[in-house]
């Protein structure tokens, strides 16, 4: 479909056989002969656990970060693909943004990084070019192993760079990166998608294989600016739609959040979820229709 836009998670990836998450994490403290020290346990917010299983192996082991998150994206790089990825390259997307590392959504490594700027730690340009379509990689990528957005820290870092290329402007040395924040670039209409942070106030977004969980302070703050922007400061107009995608079966477990997506500007279409594989199915077949139609008579919020 023409100019559609995808944020996609980790979840589509589940399908696939293969280590789960949870594997993951055993392996990651494993690595860091962490067993001892370390206990997972899912009250702990996962990029404080995350910074937990680093320092302990760096004080205890003196491992380095770079080596652990080579380890990560060596790992990440045999998620195998499936169906789900297959079909949503079928829609041929304009833009697909990912939180996953690997490249099972191009369906092959990509030659070519063709990001504005090269970045070795953040991903505010991270993007390949597949096809007709531009993938980027907003938590990093496995090919860049110090990109992997895990920690308390990177999260950090990642969100006052995100914050300054909207609200106050970047300060990078490229004369390709435009030095006016993006709210002085929709002012004087002079967006050209130099990141992906540009089309969550331009394009309609589509998201799904997601949890949003509330870790994930930098998609959070980006969907509370916008929604500041488009009911209170009103410094710009926002006039695109974001669609998130859950499970008919998660949705009264998930009301808290939910109501807090709602209150963001959020529309929430749940569908029958039992059946993981039915469920992005079902997502794709309606993308590939007229998005503000597919799905009607879903439950929406």
């Amino acid at each position: 479909m023409k100019n559609l836009v995808l944020l996609i998670g980790n979840d589509i990836n589940n399908i696939s056989r293969g280590q789960s998450w949870k594997d993951l994490l055993q392996d990651v403290i494993t690595f860091c002969h962490a067993g001892d020290c370390v206990q997972l346990d899912d009250k702990k917010p996962f990029p404080l656990l995350y910074e937990e299983i680093f320092l302990t192996a760096s004080k205890n082991h003196k491992i380095r970060e770079r080596d652990l998150k080579s380890f990560i994206a060596i790992k990440a790089a045999e998620i195998q693909g499936n169906s789900i990825h297959s079909a949503i390259r079928a829609l041929r997307p304009a833009h697909i943004l990912t939180t996953n590392y690997e490249f099972t959504l191009e369906g092959s490594t990509p030659l070519e990084n063709t990001s504005l700027i090269n970045e070795k730690f953040y991903s505010i340009f991270r993007r390949y070019r597949v096809g007709d379509t531009n993938y980027w990689h907003i938590h990093g990528d496995c090919l860049n192993p110090m990109s992997i957005n895990l920690g308390f820290e990177h999260y950090g870092g990642q969100l006052q760079l995100m914050r300054n290329y909207v609200v106050s402007g970047t300060v990078y040395t490229s004369k390709e990166v435009p030095k006016p924040s993006l709210l002085r670039r929709i002012h004087a209409k002079e967006v050209y998608f130099h990141s992906w942070i540009d089309l969550f106030f331009t394009d309609d977004i589509h998201i799904f294989g997601l949890s949003l969980d509330f870790v994930e302070t930098d998609l959070w703050w980006l969907l509370t600016y916008r929604a500041r922007q488009k009911f209170h400061h009103k410094n710009v107009p926002v006039h695109n739609k974001i669609y998130y995608y859950i499970p008919e079966e998660y949705v009264a477990a998930s009301k808290y959040k939910l109501d807090l997506l709602t209150a963001n500007d959020v529309t929430i279409i749940a569908l029958p979820g039992k059946d993981k594989l039915a469920y992005y199915e079902s997502i794709v077949k309606g993308l590939g229709k007229t998005p503000q139609s597919s799905f009607h008579g879903c439950e929406s919020r």
